[in-house]
């Protein structure tokens, strides 16, 4: 079972008879996201790699293709019953957080899994130690700095134990040490928990580190794929 992409296609706006349709931003885009590996995606700047991702999560349907999650074509799906399977880390933090502390901001996904009070700690628990956020737990979420936060929302969706999750440049804010941390976390929970990991990035090194495959993209289209870059 997978996470896949069929030739989907997305374009932001619509032409008329006399403006042509914008250039896609994914262009007839296929691949397989498997459980148990950690697939990167690449590519500069505004080549579709931030419109995959919520093309991926259900958050836009594309024009044409299909996404199809362990069988399941999204379109089937409510955008809260794909959310309880494919977590999704956005680029800026900020737009993520909106609970009155640390603690609650963990707590709130975890509460929508119906999870007995006793899970729910030891998971909130487990998360604010591994991310160093113990200490912050009842702090204002917007009062920490952007790495802090960064790391609240990537606490706040694996905590939830999705069968997939999507990475959006996730290594921005955090320093090398940080990023070892997340490394180790995210093959611990593809090869461990059969988690399929979909990071986006330009981090080169953190890729090579600890990307299972690398889908290279421009202009909305694949170049190229490369295996285990270890």
């Amino acid at each position: 079972m997978a996470l896949v992409a069929e030739t989907i296609t997305y374009s932001y706006g619509g032409g008329s008879s006399s403006v042509p349709p914008p250039e896609p931003a994914v262009d007839g885009f296929s691949a397989s996201f498997e459980h148990g590996r950690v697939s990167a995606i690449m590519g500069p700047n505004g080549c579709g790699k931030t419109t995959l991702a919520k093309l991926l999560v259900g958050i836009l349907k594309p024009l044409h293709g299909e996404v199809i999650l362990d069988g399941t074509n999204l379109v089937g799906l409510t955008l809260a019953e794909t959310g309880k399977r494919v977590g999704l880390v956005m680029q800026q933090p900020g737009r993520q957080l909106f609970c009155t502390s640390v603690k609650d901001e963990i707590e709130f996904g975890l509460k929508c899994l119906e999870l007995s009070q006793e899970e729910t700690e030891q998971r909130k628990n487990k998360y604010l130690e591994y991310f160093g956020l113990q200490q912050y737990e009842d702090r204002f979420p917007f009062e920490l700095s952007t790495g802090e936060k960064q790391r609240l929302v990537i606490a706040a969706v694996v905590c939830m134990q999705p069968d997939y999750l999507i990475l959006d440049e996730p290594t921005s804010a955090l320093d090398r040490g940080r990023k070892r941390a997340l490394g180790a976390l995210l093959r611990r929970l593809s090869k461990d928990e059969n988690t399929g990991v979909i990071l986006i990035s330009h981090d080169e090194w953190f890729v090579s580190e600890y990307a299972d495959g690398v889908t290279v993209m421009d202009h909305g289209r694949i170049v190229c794929r490369k295996e285990s870059m270890r």
